[in-house]
């Protein structure tokens, strides 16, 4: 084989995320237009809130300047404590429970959301300290939080969300009404 051909074989080898992880989207999320968020299943059924590549936050070269695990005045997502086997302590987290607010440089604000229920594992500190991986590295170094959904509930948990293929369709849609206007 020759380095052009091992070239083109090392392209095209998915990502660890593409391997063990299956993309799940909530569109528009609350009503809000391109508000997407992405969550990637494990197999283990542990699920990772990430931002879906089309979010504001990830378009047209914003900077982020705060992020605030804090949600009100009782409650901070970075107080979650978790411990055991069976993962005692964790926060108890419904569809819509808001997991932090993100701050951009132009001043608009976005609330992320959990998406799924479940009990809040961690929650990601270290884009509190360097924010520019949330938006160089969304799948990865730079996800929002991860979540254990219930046992009983972890094959249901996908029923409101949207698979990619069915993501891309309302992409697509997106762009044509765009393009219309």
């Amino acid at each position: 084989m020759d380095n052009e051909e091992c070239k083109d074989t090392q392209d095209k080898a998915p990502s660890v995320v593409d391997r063990y992880y299956t993309r799940w989207y909530r569109a528009d999320m609350k009503g809000k237009p391109c508000e997407d968020h992405c969550i990637l299943q494990h197999s283990n059924r542990i699920c990772v809130v990430t931002l879906a590549e089309s979010h504001p936050i990830l378009q047209n070269g914003r900077q982020i300047k705060s992020i605030n695990y804090q949600i009100s005045n009782g409650c901070s997502r970075l107080n979650n404590k978790v411990s055991g086997k069976s993962k005692r302590g964790g926060q108890f987290l419904t569809d819509f429970a808001p997991l932090c607010r993100i701050t951009c440089t132009d001043e608009n604000e976005y609330t992320i959301y959990s998406c799924i229920r479940g009990r809040l594992l961690e929650v990601n500190e270290a884009i509190l300290e360097t924010p520019s991986l949330l938006l160089q590295k969304p799948s990865t170094d730079g996800y929002i939080a991860v979540i254990l959904p219930k046992f009983e509930e972890s094959k249901s948990i996908t029923e409101n969300l949207l698979s990619r293929e069915e993501f891309e369709k309302v992409l697509a849609k997106r762009a044509a009404s765009s393009q219309l206007s």
